[in-house]
């Protein structure tokens, strides 16, 4: 024990005597700080965004509220704000928060052209994505690694001192195990401290957190190993380095690229624009259609109304207004489904492709976590469209009654949740 104290001891002096050691620390120490700061700023201003539009919204409410008295155009002219707040976790994973919209306005208009109408943004940017703590550890930590541990061996051979320091080690496990666990420790401590004081920062949950520590613990021994285990014979730092860099490349771009092809190509879908666009023909073309070719539509999904005829009058008809507005989303509605369900599809199937590729598991498992991924932003769109319905379902009793409308019933209209 004493033995093994001092090993460790004297392999810290020495770790700390190598500047390009101390070097490689403080760069994985700058990423991982850089990363989680940039992180708990965008992660503040989507949530300071979130509660500017809400602000805003309830006054734009209750603006409309104020200014019309019939259901048709307070249904028109009020909006109502959908948003998805990010996770106390998502700092450090901000997944497809930077593709997917976590924020609509939406009224009772046709739903489809609403939600496949996302936020304008930079689209090179959104390409990009953001550096955030996930992309660190997936992808820029391995390096640091192989740098750090590949020629841990290879080094002490051209130097001449193998032989020597082998003769003088109580065991060469003692040896090299010692010399690792200290450059592993440091290296580890250095990336997940600035992790550490961001969720504390951020109020994230203990389980959230002891769940990516462990991940990255497993993450960064995997990729420690793999590096000790190609250097324990060679004798060539630069080949060794060279080949690690080759499977980091593999695991890191190549499979994920190949993957995402190959699902692309296996799974159609419809895209979001065409959606869009066969939304709002159907929408256009029912100007120059007759009400009851509408209605028919519309009673296939709501038989209760087919009382209508007895509220045509000369003029413009909210009901009827509404009406085509709900048959345009049905006209698109099966794309959407096709479009909905090859989404989910393609997120199932990366799920086999991350299982060959660890920077790629460790992206998905901690967006999983981070409730930032690809489900989460299609439990969203689910929500949006549940809150849509509930929405229709409060107005279209009123739009289809010849009773005054009671703005005190605005009281129990749905609210976004």
């Amino acid at each position: 024990m004493m033995y093994s104290i001092a090993q460790i001891k004297r392999e810290w002096q020495f770790m700390l005597s190598q500047r390009y050691v101390l070097a490689l620390l403080l760069c994985g120490l700058l990423v991982s700080v850089f990363s989680v700061v940039t992180g708990i700023s965008e992660v503040n201003q989507q949530r300071a965004t979130i509660e500017r539009l809400k602000a805003a919204d309830e006054i734009d409410r209750a603006e409309a509220q104020e200014k019309y008295d019939d259901p048709g155009s307070l249904a028109y002219y009020t909006f109502h704000l959908t948003y998805a707040s990010p996770s106390n976790l998502a700092f450090a994973a901000l997944g497809e928060r930077d593709i997917y919209p976590w924020k609509h306005r939406v009224r009772m208009l046709a739903l489809e052209g609403q939600i496949y109408e996302s936020d304008a943004q930079n689209p090179e940017l959104a390409q990009i994505g953001k550096i955030d703590f996930v992309f660190v550890i997936s992808a820029l930590s391995p390096l640091i690694i192989i740098l750090l541990f590949h020629d841990l061996v290879a080094s002490e051979r051209n130097n001449g001192r193998y032989d020597f320091i082998v003769s003088t080690a109580k065991s060469s496990f003692a040896l090299w195990g010692a010399r690792s666990a200290v450059r592993f420790i440091s290296l580890y401590v250095c990336f997940m401290l600035p992790f550490v004081v961001g969720a504390v920062i951020s109020d994230t949950a203990f389980i959230d957190v002891l769940l990516v520590s462990f991940m990255c613990f497993a993450y960064f021994i995997f990729w420690t190993l793999l590096s000790l285990w190609f250097g324990r014979h060679s004798s060539s730092a630069p080949k060794i380095a060279s080949s690690l860099i080759g499977i980091w490349v593999l695991f890191a771009f190549v499979l994920p690229i190949l993957g995402d092809i190959a699902i692309n190509k296996h799974i159609e879908s419809p895209d979001g624009g065409d959606i869009l666009l066969v939304q709002r023909e159907a929408v256009n073309d029912a100007w120059d259609l007759s009400i009851d070719t509408t209605m028919a539509s519309f009673l296939a999904e709501h038989p209760e109304y087919d009382y209508y005829e007895e509220l045509q009058s000369g003029g413009f008809n909210w009901w009827w207004y509404y009406a085509f507005q709900q048959v345009g989303d049905q006209t698109a509605g099966s794309l959407s489904v096709q479009y909905r369900h090859a989404s989910v599809a393609k997120y199932e199937s990366a799920k086999y492709v991350s299982w060959l590729s660890p920077p790629l598991l460790l992206q998905r498992s901690m967006t999983r976590i981070a409730d930032t991924d690809a489900k989460a932003a299609f439990e969203y769109e689910n929500q949006i469209r549940e809150f849509h319905k509930a929405l229709r379902m409060f107005y279209y009793p009123e739009l289809f009654s010849s009773d005054t409308f009671d703005k005190n019933k605005l009281e129990s209209m749905p609210q976004f949740k």
